[in-house]
This record gives C-alpha cells, structure tokens and sequence, in this order.
C-alpha cells in the first residue's frame, strides 16, 4: 500500500466506514507498516461519532504509541476513540487453555 491511500484503499475505508459496527480483533498482534497505520487512523477518523467500532487488545492505551510510532497521531485517534467509549479490562488467566484441559 502506498503512503497516500490508492482509489481502491480509499474505497475500502469508505465501504468499511459505512459498517452498522465494525469489529476489530487483537489489535496489536501484528506489527502494522507506516501505510496501514494511516489507513486505521483514517478509517477511525470516518467512523468517529458516527458508527459504533469494537477493538479488542491485549495492549493498554499507553502501549499503543509503540504500535503506532507516531505520537502526534495515537494522541489524536485516543482522543477520538475515548471521547465516545466504554473501555471495559479483563484481567486474569486465559479461558483458552483451563487448568483442567485433558491435552498433554
């Protein structure tokens, strides 16, 4: 993906902005290139105040700049997402693998 979003990237964040919600899971799992960061930050930026977006992640808010690298703009799209946003934290074991999981 180029720096500058191509016809069919702006297409996409239009079509995915125009989701009743839209849910984004493990966010931070994958190391994001400069261009995928700003097609988040500009697909948040569409849906903010306007469509409800779910974002699961195991990071807290302070270790986004570190995924984003951009201070300027995690500062901006925090701003955004908490401005309208119930931030719910579960904290304890994974329920993947119980205690009493018969697999060796």
């Amino acid at each position: 993906m180029p720096p500058w979003p191509t016809a069919s990237t702006s297409r996409l964040l239009n079509r995915l902005s125009r989701y009743d919600v839209l849910h984004i899971d493990e966010l931070g799992y994958l190391t994001l290139k400069p261009e995928q960061v700003n097609a988040f930050f500009k697909l948040m930026d569409l849906r903010y105040a306007r469509r409800p977006t779910l974002i699961i992640s195991n990071l807290d808010y302070s270790d986004w700049y570190e995924l984003f690298q951009r201070k300027p703009l995690v500062d901006a799209l925090l701003d955004r997402l908490q401005h309208h946003c119930i931030t719910i934290r579960i904290d304890g074991p994974s329920l993947r693998v119980p205690d009493n999981d018969p697999r060796p």
